[in-house]
């Protein structure tokens, strides 16, 4: 095996609540009030749809509910989140953190240094760094008619789609609706029947303009306690044949912990693209110039305060 690799979950798709748009020779993202399910092709359009998105839709309505399973059992091997910051150029992650660690890109490699979050940290200034989340499920298809679709879920048991958000509401909803599911199934969250739910509300902040994040609930008419039942009927199935949840959750682990960084450069521009373009959507040459100067300062301010923190000489 390759070292210094991560290894993630295969994916086959991805869920998305918007798009890029280009918009005066520039290329914006454009939020959305549904779902849409791409393969991981891109064509002059944009992302080419999946054959699931037609598949999941009933007589042209918005797509706002998707029937998923979950791979593991553990709800941070299904949702990786963390406070990421991007080299916009490149797409590369730059540095990587929890709230209290972080892993960074400097001259002498990749560092672990204290994380105070993106509102303390100067490089996390001005959207640079956000919390990032992603979510890793097997969407369900829908039953069709023999010779009509099928195949169209690539649903090999491991293949997932990968739901991937910037959003506060998104990532704390999903973080807590997993942790809940694991505690009152018994551990059983991979068995559990779920829906990937889109919902809406309004803050102060957006000015009474609905704004839209992702929830994690069991199907519409089914009870929490019919599920968890059914959750119990498909673990000991499992269980029968053989499947090894706690291997695969492992192995998962292992992989997660391969490599320093999860999302690759190539995955990465894509994300800049969409979750973290500047104000006027491309990086300056003032910027470019001026970077490495500003990293450095920026990097030697940011060791002498982890060094007044931990008491290091």
């Amino acid at each position: 095996m390759l070292k210094g690799l991560a290894m993630t979950p295969p994916v086959i798709g991805r869920i998305s609540i918007g798009r890029v748009v280009e918009r005066n020779g520039k290329r914006l993202p454009e939020k959305d009030d549904e779902f849409t399910l791409t393969s991981q092709v891109q064509g002059l359009d944009g992302w080419v749809r999946h054959p699931l998105d037609a598949a999941l839709r009933q007589d042209g309505a918005k797509l706002r509910s998707i029937p998923v399973r979950l791979v593991f059992g553990a709800p941070e091997l299904n949702l990786r989140a963390s406070f990421t910051l991007f080299d916009r150029s490149t797409g590369r992650p730059w540095c990587v953190g929890d709230g209290e660690r972080c892993k960074r890109v400097t001259e002498q490699g990749i560092e672990s240094l204290p994380c105070p979050t993106p509102a303390a940290c100067p490089l996390g200034q001005e959207g640079r760094c956000k919390p990032y989340g992603r979510l890793h499920v097997r969407v369900m298809a829908p039953e069709v008619e023999a010779g009509a679709g099928a195949g169209a879920g690539e649903d090999d048991g491991l293949g997932t789609f990968v739901f991937r958000t910037t959003g506060f509401n998104s990532i704390r909803t999903l973080a807590a609706r997993l942790a809940y599911f694991k505690a009152v199934s018994g551990g059983m969250l991979a068995s559990l029947p779920l829906t990937l739910r889109l919902r809406g509300k309004s803050t102060t902040m957006s000015h009474r303009t609905p704004i839209y994040y992702v929830d994690l609930t069991t199907p519409a008419g089914m009870s929490l306690e019919q599920a968890i039942v059914q959750a119990g009927e498909e673990d000991e199935r499992r269980k029968q044949l053989g499947f090894d949840q706690w291997a695969l959750d492992e192995a998962a682990r292992e992989g997660y912990a391969a490599g320093a960084f999860e999302e690759s450069e190539e995955e990465g521009a894509a994300v800049v693209e969409e979750f973290y373009p500047d104000a006027d959507g491309q990086e300056t040459q003032a910027d470019e110039a001026s970077r490495a100067t500003l990293e450095a300062k920026l990097e030697r301010r940011l060791r002498r305060q982890g060094e007044r923190v931990t008491g290091d000489p």
